[in-house]
């Protein structure tokens, strides 16, 4: 019984942790996406 409860953990850590990467890969692709949106804004201040 022991065992499988360390098991079914296991399972919840890995779980966590693709979830945790997918998460990460979202930021760093939103993070990229303000950048580019920064570098319009900044594109269109130079335009004054």
């Amino acid at each position: 019984f022991k065992r499988k409860e360390q098991e079914q953990l296991a399972a919840l850590k890995q779980h966590h942790q693709e979830e945790i990467d997918h998460h990460k890969k979202e930021i760093e692709r939103l993070q990229r996406e303000i950048d580019r949106h920064k570098g319009k804004i900044r594109k269109l201040k130079h335009d004054d």
